[in-house]
C-alpha cells in the first residue's frame, strides 16, 4: 500500500481547517464586544485569573461547537 498524495483531499481539509478557525475568531470577537468591560485589559494588565479560566472554558466550548458543526 503506497503513499497516495490526493490534493483534493489536502485542499478539502485546508478549506475546513481555515473556516473552523475564521469562525472561532469572529465568535469570540463578537463574545468580547458584548461583555461590559475590555477582556485583554483585565486578563493581562488586572491579572484576572477568574476571569482567564471564564475566557478558556468559552474558547473550548466555542471551539467544540466549530468542530461538531464542520465534522457534520
Amino acid at each position: 500500500m503506497g503513499f497516495e498524495f490526493k490534493l483534493s483531499v489536502f485542499l478539502n481539509s485546508m478549506i475546513y481547517a481555515l473556516s473552523g478557525t475564521l469562525l472561532f475568531w469572529i465568535s469570540f470577537i463578537v463574545i468580547d464586544k458584548i461583555t461590559p468591560y475590555d477582556l485583554w485589559k483585565e486578563l493581562i494588565e488586572e491579572r484576572n485569573v477568574a476571569l482567564a479560566i471564564v475566557v478558556g472554558a468559552t474558547a473550548i466550548g466555542i471551539s467544540t461547537i466549530v468542530a461538531a458543526a464542520i465534522h457534520g
